[in-house]
């Protein structure tokens, strides 16, 4: 999971500081590291590890000088997370191209291989560099270096990056040419809008991760690249796109369960809205399952809340803040031990022991994972003085790995693999766990945008929209995630893969 965001304003403009702002409004899609690439007559370029505000500051800022420029917030699904891994990538010969991405490549290590023999050097351990030269070589393919790169060299270059490179990504790029350029991975899995302001300077084109990023900058969302759609801005200004395969849309859901910010909007889709009528639907579930009834409803900030207020409203029961956030902790599924995750949590949340006190509290999350989190704040509820937990959960049991992005758990981790619900109830120590169920779910969003007929639902299911997914491919990803990270030994690496802690 990465937010990124590129923009190409008009002649002698700066886009670096619309760049900050804007990789400032998707920082929770990755803690780990930050940069921006911006070109005039040569590639300029600030990355390092840590938050936005950390990376970037009034002495780097100037030197970042151009009207073309992507931005990066890295969180490490592949790779270790060092300094080589940073992004945006570039390279100047024989094209000169700086990209982002967010997404997984699920075949990273073959194409690494398959580069290595033919010459490539892979300097990293980012997926995003195979995506990187697979889509030189399609330009080199097409024309001579110091050529100049047509729209049609283009679009060959990325139905040659969707026919080599498998799994999920968006991805937004600059040429040294003159040009900007986004695609979408053949399903649509990963999220990627695009839009455009007008100032007295001329047109301005942005793309991001998420709508958010395009609306705190001034942008006024234009649309969303479709599925296997690519679009190119060249020096004329005009915009083109072009369909490039014809797989069915699928966008992943956890998107709007969790990772997405609430304001944003993805595939049409308002995830503010879907939120409440994943609560709508929780609360029509509730009654239909003659579950308890509750004195008080109480989210687990902060992507539940919308959730817990829309089943509020509809059992006619109070909604109360009883768990407060430290919002200076961050996301804890991004600490890279499991013992900074437990103490990660101990700090991010504290309770208000009035809402509690002698009440039946329904708390309302998004997802569980391992189960290690819930159980604390479970914990912590009753030492609150709650008399019962009970607990209603967003998305449905998570039973399968995510090869797609999502940096969760092996199959052997998830708390719900294998279990049942009374068994997993008595896991986290709720009195009551009810999970959404998972039509509820889906079709909660595709209220947002009844064109799409599907959405990814792999990690509830283990079905696998792109097809190539097999054992052996996630205990390789898993193998490369673990090794890089230099937690365990390659023959441990099937079953103990760093988690996101729920």
């Amino acid at each position: 999971m990465c937010g990124f965001i590129g923009i190409y304003g008009p002649k002698e403009s700066d886009v670096a500081l619309e760049i900050y702002e804007g990789l400032l409004a998707v920082q929770h899609r990755g803690q780990d590291a930050a940069g921006i690439t911006t070109f005039t007559d040569s590639f300029h370029v600030k990355k390092g590890l840590g938050l936005v505000r950390d990376v970037f500051n009034e002495k780097n800022m100037p030197r970042l000088r151009g009207s073309l420029g992507v931005g990066h917030v890295r969180y490490p699904t592949v790779g270790a997370g060092t300094d080589e891994d940073v992004q945006p990538f570039h390279m100047v010969f024989p094209f000169g191209v700086a990209m982002a991405h967010n997404g997984n490549v699920t075949n990273f290590l073959e194409l690494k291989e398959r580069l290595g023999l033919s010459g490539v050097r892979i300097s990293s351990s980012c997926d995003l560099e195979v995506i990187l030269y697979v889509f030189a070589r399609g330009l080199e393919e097409r024309i001579k270096p110091g050529s100049k790169i047509l729209p049609e060299d283009v679009f060959f270059a990325v139905k040659k990056v969707f026919a080599e490179v498998k799994g999920a990504y968006s991805v937004v790029c600059i040429l040294a040419d003159g040009a900007m350029v986004a695609f979408r991975d053949p399903f649509g899995i990963k999220p990627i809008c695009f839009g455009e302001k007008r100032t007295e300077e001329g047109v301005w084109y942005a793309c991001a991760s998420e709508s958010v990023v395009l609306d705190v900058i001034g942008y006024k969302k234009t649309l969303d690249i479709g599925a296997g759609e690519a679009i190119y801005i060249g020096s004329d200004r005009k915009i083109l796109s072009r369909k490039l395969t014809d797989k069915p849309h699928r966008p992943c859901i956890f998107e709007l369960v969790y990772f997405a910010r609430h304001d944003s909007m993805l595939d049409d889709i308002s995830v503010y809205k879907t939120r409440r009528r994943f609560g709508e639907a929780l609360a029509d579930q509730w009654l239909a399952s003659r579950a308890p009834m509750p004195d008080v409803i109480i989210p687990i900030p902060d992507s539940s809340r919308e959730a817990a207020m829309a089943m509020a409203e509809r059992l006619g029961l109070p909604y109360r803040e009883g768990l407060v956030k430290n919002r200076y902790i961050g996301r804890t599924f991004i600490m890279p031990s499991q013992a900074a995750r437990t103490n990660g949590v101990r700090r991010k949340l504290n309770t208000i022991p009035l809402e509690f006190d002698g009440k039946n509290v329904l708390l309302v999350d998004d997802s569980i994972v391992r189960g290690t989190t819930s159980r604390r704040i479970v914990h912590m509820a009753r030492a609150a003085g709650a008399k019962r937990v009970y607990m209603a959960i967003t998305s449905p049991p998570l039973v399968s790995p995510c090869p797609y992005g999502i940096d969760m758990a092996t199959k052997t981790e998830f708390v719900a693999n294998g279990r049942t619900n009374q068994q997993i109830t008595e896991a986290v120590d709720a009195d009551y766990l009810l999970y959404i169920d998972r039509e509820r779910m889906n079709a909660a969003a595709r209220v947002g945008n009844p064109k799409i007929e599907r959405f990814c639902n792999a990690c509830f299911t283990g079905e696998y929209p792109t097809g190539d997914v097999t054992k052996e491919m996630l205990e390789s990803i898993a193998g490369e995630r673990c090794e890089a990270q230099g937690q365990v030994k390659s023959d441990e690496v099937s079953v103990r893969v760093r988690v996101p802690v729920k």
